[in-house]
């Protein structure tokens, strides 16, 4: 066994040898978004005391100065020796959901997870009153191999990747549920239903389900429907025997969270065409009424999540979230306050709607003038290829809005009401969403809803059939085999 320290957290964990750094440092705030491949250099440390070896994909990412400081990629590295390292500890808010159920006036205890790419949430709910008792947040394990939903598919694909990831993630949640369970202290105590949600991917690889039709064109699955086990079945031994329900998908990528999220919304009941829209590590459009609603995905997310940004981070500790203009200079924000240490999505966003209003980027993206970067204060900068990431995004998006209004023969002014939900769109600057086109709507119409895939979830502790009703009335338009998705897509580019 071999001791690694970890500054400054002042923390030492003890590892077998030839132990893969990214096995163990991912709960110590170490992301690897590209899974391991070693090119998105995310996942930097630095050797205080001993020596890990330096390989060809390190040397292209550092300097001979940046090695000869002891800077590595922990996805590269192998233990082999004790070691001192130095790492950045990011601290990240995760979004939950504050909503009150009414009462059900029947005993009992369930509990609602969002099973996210990046980030998990959990609560506990007393079925009388409907009143939250226990909330529990984390980050999700399996995102050291892989930030996004390919990332961590093509990891699935290789041998026994599907069984890793499903293992973590289900011991995570166990975790999660009996922490949870331990606060409420009462001996008696009862856990009646777990509802799970998330996308399709997550429903796959907690399910046990095959993935592998999700990693190619046309990117349907066999199986999305509900899983229902009852706890002992997934060897969760837990306080009266609760059943583990998953709710079922929409389909190709659009996953139960979003089916959670309209149910949360209302969007199935309303006479007015309403449109939901979830800005995550994947991005999910939803237009429809109580009549006829279509979804679709897009691979909005890496962006978003500044997993392909440059200087891009989650919101967590030491990114830059928000920016304004004060006196024709750009005045940031940083979480936790300090020297900034990256940018997170929403960060972005105000970014390049400030530097549209200073005429540093012209509406095609192009940086105007002759430096190739923008700077963000003294330390950070966007990059031309950062603003491109942030068009790809920003053009799905949008182009999956106009294929499902195309297809259900409305204009966008028919559209009552937008709702923007997940993390990203409860931080996000409406305004300048509006502003580089990612969101071609009225400021006026568009509310921000927070977690509400956790909120769905809850009402469906109660045994709601509205899930079953909205599956029925709602068709999912795959938009990669859609002729029009193409010249909607480039129409959507400029700013």
């Amino acid at each position: 066994m071999i001791d690694i320290k970890l500054e400054p957290l002042g923390k030492t964990i003890r590892v077998e040898h030839n132990t893969a750094l990214q096995d163990v440092l991912f709960d110590y705030g170490i992301e690897f978004p590209c899974g391991g491949d070693g090119t998105c250099g995310k996942c930097k440390v630095r050797i205080i005391d001993g020596d890990l070896p330096i390989n060809d994909i390190q040397r292209r990412c550092f300097s001979q100065e940046e090695l000869s400081k002891g800077w590595r990629l922990a996805c590269q590295c192998f233990v082999k020796e004790s070691l001192t390292l130095e790492l950045a500890q990011w601290e990240m808010s995760i979004l939950s959901d504050d909503y009150i159920l009414k009462s059900s006036g029947r005993a009992g205890y369930g509990v609602a997870v969002d099973l996210g790419t990046t980030t998990l949430a959990a609560q506990m709910v007393d079925l009388r009153s409907g009143n939250v008792v226990g909330v529990r947040t984390a980050l999700n394990p399996q995102a050291q191999y892989g930030a996004d939903i390919m990332s961590r598919i093509q990891y699935a694909l290789a041998d026994k990747g599907a069984q890793r990831l499903q293992r973590l993630i289900r011991v995570q949640l166990l975790s999660m549920i009996q922490e949870l369970i331990a606060d409420m202290a009462p001996a008696n105590l009862q856990i009646d239903k777990i509802v799970i949600v998330g996308n399709t991917a997550m429903h796959h690889l907690f399910c046990g389900v095959d993935i592998t039709p999700l990693s190619a064109v046309p990117f349907e699955p066999e199986n999305d429907g509900e899983f229902s086990r009852a706890s002992e079945e997934i060897d969760w031994q837990l306080p009266g025997k609760p059943t583990v329900l998953f709710l079922p998908c929409l389909g190709g990528f659009v996953g139960s969270d979003v089916l959670a999220g309209i149910v949360a919304t209302g969007l199935h009941e309303n006479a007015e065409m309403t449109a939901l829209v979830d800005l995550g590590t994947n991005g999910e459009v939803v237009v429809g009424n109580r009549d006829r609603i279509l979804c679709a995905s897009t691979a909005a997310g890496p962006a978003f999540e500044g997993a392909k940004i440059s200087m891009g981070m989650r919101a967590a500790t030491g990114a830059i979230s928000r920016i304004k203009l004060e006196n024709r200079q750009m005045i940031n924000h940083v979480i936790g306050g300090g020297s900034p240490q990256g940018i997170c999505g929403s960060g972005l966003v105000d970014a390049v709607a400030c530097s549209l209003d200073l005429g540093l980027i012209d509406k095609t993206g192009k940086i105007t003038h002759p430096d190739p970067v923008i700077k963000i204060g003294d330390m950070i900068k966007i990059t031309q290829q950062d603003i491109r990431e942030l068009q790809l995004a920003k053009g799905a998006i949008a182009a999956g809005f106009d294929i499902l209004i195309r297809r259900l023969g409305i204009l966008k002014k028919d559209i009552g009401k937008v709702f923007i939900a997940g993390a990203f769109g409860n931080y996000i600057n409406v305004g300048n969403a509006v502003k580089i086109g990612l969101l071609d709507f009225d400021h006026q119409r568009i509310i921000q809803t927070g977690n509400t895939a956790l909120r769905g979830a809850k009402m469906a502790l109660y045994g709601s059939s509205d899930y079953r009703f909205i599956i029925e009335k709602c068709a999912h338009v795959p938009l990669a085999g859609d002729e029009q998705f193409m010249e909607a897509f480039v129409d959507n580019m400029p700013f």
